[in-house]
């Protein structure tokens, strides 16, 4: 695994599945690796109520409600669909699904606007289509159909920006189970796919792409829902940015601490940010950044490797909010005049009350703004 940029879930984890399936008893639906309960532990982390021998880490902060239902929803015939604000972990919350179901998370597809029906069934080798003719040796299955003739779970990431097309073909695989493939002779089973037992797909979607590619009713139908909100409750957050900031930090072999209380700072400042965007009239006077836990992650993911390779292998707060600015200014001068209002009219009056790192968040916010202006 040390020799992977960034490992599928069930290689990271792989121990921990392991050992959950070798004290797993609970009965599995279809072809599940793991019962629904352990699914869940895999994914939330054990409690000492549950009375393990070893303890399964969190890798998914949120509301257990949500992991729930959605493996309630995978063992049934329905497919799944997260939809949510961007950052706020569904395409990992899938990951870890398909990775505890099936021991297989890397049967992806991405959907863009250049997603076609190919994508999402087959494709041809042309070499060996030349050499011996259209045959199932010669079809390059999609990930998707991988998925259905192993009895998996397959993922479709970003649902709403492919276009009517592929969703109208996604349709006919959640309804039939099956694919045709017209292009073989028929008469026999080789030229239909069938789903077995197991198959499923965990689809994601943006609420920020509403009206990009709507989903239709007749595909709506087809997936339940199930709504990750932004996480707005600073200790959970506080959790998820910690949790990948040590992931970070090991993977990196980084040794630098992340004092609490620029963590605060940093909390505090997307909660600030986040209000107003919330009280702000126009588009034009709300950051572009969606300021999600994801982006926070990223602010002081940039701080730590700036402080490690080019500062003091300390982190301060100077370098927290030079990060901040850096990170959140996605449109000139709009963000900035946002950013600095911000700094003159809450951190500043803060750091005169509160003192402790508010005073040098403040001095590297403005020299951050003045370097970009």
């Amino acid at each position: 695994m040390s020799d992977l940029l960034r490992a599928p879930a069930e290689t990271k984890y792989a121990e921990e599945l392991d050992w959950l399936e070798s004290i797993d008893d609970s009965p599995k639906p279809f072809s599940w690796r793991l019962s629904p309960k352990m699914v869940r532990l895999f994914i939330l982390g054990s409690e000492r109520s549950d009375g393990l021998d070893r303890e399964i880490s969190q890798k998914w902060f949120g509301d257990r409600s949500f992991v729930e239902r959605s493996i309630v929803t995978l063992a049934s015939d329905r497919g799944l669909l997260l939809i949510g604000d961007p950052g706020t972990g569904k395409s990992w919350l899938a990951e870890l699904l398909s990775a505890a179901i099936s021991r297989n998370s890397t049967l992806v597809v991405q959907g863009t606007a250049g997603t076609t029906e190919d994508h999402i069934k087959y494709s041809w080798n042309v070499s060996m289509v030349i050499a011996k003719g259209q045959s199932r040796e010669s079809m390059i299955p999609s990930p998707i159909m991988t998925a259905m003739e192993a009895g998996v779970i397959g993922r479709f990431e970003e649902l709403t920006r492919s276009t009517s097309d592929v969703q109208d073909a996604l349709i006919s695989i959640l309804s039939e189970k099956y694919i045709s493939v017209p292009e073989l002779e028929s008469g026999g089973s080789d030229n239909i796919v069938f789903a077995k037992p197991g198959f499923s797909i965990i689809a994601t979607a943006n609420s920020r792409d509403r009206g990009v590619n709507d989903l239709s009713s007749a595909l709506k139908r087809r997936f339940n829902f199930v709504r990750i909100p932004v996480v707005t409750n600073k200790k959970s957050e506080a959790e998820i940015v910690r949790f990948r900031t040590e992931e970070l930090l090991r993977r990196h072999s980084i040794d630098l601490d992340v004092p609490p209380t620029l963590l605060d700072v940093l909390l505090q400042s997307f909660a600030d940010l986040r209000a107003s965007a919330a009280a702000a009239g126009s588009d034009d006077e709300k950051l572009e950044s969606a300021l999600s836990t994801a982006e926070q992650i990223g602010v002081l993911e940039d701080a730590v490797l700036h402080s490690n390779f080019f500062g003091e292998r300390a982190l301060t707060a100077r370098t927290l909010a030079s990060s901040l600015v850096g990170s959140l200014t996605r449109r000139e001068p709009e963000d900035l005049a946002i950013l600095n209002k911000y700094l003159h009219g809450v951190v500043e009056p803060r750091s005169k009350e509160e003192g402790g790192s508010w005073p040098e968040f403040l001095e590297g916010g403005r020299d951050a703004i003045a370097t970009l202006s």
